[in-house]
C-alpha cells in the first residue's frame, strides 16, 4: 500500500509531495475533507509504533487546550488525534509496511531513499 495522509491547506504538505512526486502512484487524502477513520489511525499506530509518535506537538490546538501540562496517555494521543485532525503530524507517508511521520528534512531524506530503492 501507497498512501499519504495530508492537508490540502498546508503549504508544508503540498510542497512535500511536489518534491517526492508521490501524487501518481500514492493514494492521497486529504484528512480535513476525509477524516481519519479508528481502523487506518489504529494502522498507523502499528506500523509506528505509539500513538504519541503521530501526535503532533505543534499543534495550535496543543497549546490553546494546555495539554503540555497534562500527561496524555496513548488512549488520549488517540482520542484527541481522531477528534481533530490538526493533532496529527503531517503528512503521514506509508510505502507497504514502512511509516513516515511528519516533514522533517530527514523524513523526507528517508522516503526519498526508500523510493529509491537505497
Amino acid at each position: 500500500m501507497k498512501k499519504v495522509y495530508y492537508l490540502k491547506t498546508c503549504n508544508t504538505c503540498i510542497r512535500i509531495l511536489k518534491e517526492l512526486d508521490l501524487s501518481s502512484d500514492f493514494e492521497l487524502q486529504d484528512i480535513k475533507t476525509e477524516p481519519i477513520t479508528v481502523k487506518q489511525l489504529e494502522q498507523m499506530q502499528k506500523l509506528s509504533g505509539s500513538y504519541e509518535s503521530l501526535f503532533s506537538k505543534r499543534a495550535k490546538l496543543y497549546k490553546e487546550m494546555d495539554l503540555k501540562n497534562t500527561a496524555l496517555s496513548e488512549a488520549d494521543f488517540k482520542h484527541y488525534i481522531l477528534e481533530h485532525y490538526t493533532f496529527l503530524s503531517r503528512p503521514v507517508i506509508i510505502i507497504d509496511d514502512l511509516i513516515f511521520i511528519g516533514n522533517s528534512r530527514k523524513t523526507v531524506e528517508q522516503v526519498k531513499n526508500t523510493l529509491s530503492g537505497k
